[in-house]
């Protein structure tokens, strides 16, 4: 697992509308959310979808951009975006190489049945591109709220 103050790990991917997405071209310029949620349009990570959107000018104000990755396509996300006006990127790991350079693919358990998927994750990224603070497991309801008390106590 990664752990505050490494380096993040780079990624460049495309998001929805299939625009390269890059750690690096945020450097010295923006702070990155970077959150991992399981798949498009299902209820926890439409929740957490909404509620990142609902408060990105928030987010912009302190310099910080919000980005969901999941290894759905860059026209599943388009499609989510659209039903639901989102307001963030959405960045497409089809091969899954960014979540398992974030250790975000592990194996869960659900009804007794075991099999990998990936753990609903959180990382903030400094504009140096060091991780400032790093959440696994994290609950959909209220946690962008929660991530946005934690950037302006930064």
């Amino acid at each position: 697992m990664l752990e505050k103050q490494q380096p993040a790990p780079p990624f460049k991917l495309p998001n929805q509308a299939g625009d390269t997405i890059s750690l690096e071209s945020y450097k010295n310029a923006k702070q990155v959310v970077l959150y991992f949620y399981p798949k498009d349009d299902t209820p926890g990570c439409t929740i957490e979808a909404n509620q990142f959107s609902a408060l990105i000018n928030e987010f912009a104000q302190h310099d910080t951009v919000v980005i969901g990755v999941s290894k759905d396509s860059c026209d599943s996300h388009q499609q989510f975006i659209d039903k639901f006006n989102l307001q963030i990127d959405l960045i497409a790991d089809t091969e899954g190489d960014l979540c398992e350079s974030y250790d975000v693919w592990q194996e869960k358990e659900k009804n007794g049945i075991k099999k990998m998927g990936i753990v609903r994750s959180t990382f903030i990224i400094d504009k140096a591109g060091k991780l400032v603070d790093v959440e696994y497991g994290v609950t959909p309801d209220g946690h962008a709220q929660a991530v946005l008390e934690k950037i302006r106590s930064m």
